[in-house]
């Protein structure tokens, strides 16, 4: 049986009228990245999101 305590705490990072990034704090404490872009989801280990971050400042 689960409870609450097994569920993902979630909490949106950023948002605009198209997208949405958010992030999910697992019960084991991993932490997954998600960028939702019309109707393709992203998912981003801490790892991959940190690098993913960097790519985004070079875009600039």
């Amino acid at each position: 049986m689960s409870n609450k305590n097994d569920e993902p705490r979630t909490s949106t990072i950023a948002e605009t009228e198209n997208f949405i990034a958010w992030k999910a704090e697992e019960p084991d404490g991993e932490v997954t990245y998600h960028i939702e872009l019309s109707s393709v989801t992203v998912h981003f280990f801490e790892e991959e999101w940190n690098e993913f971050l960097q790519l985004a400042q070079e875009l600039k």
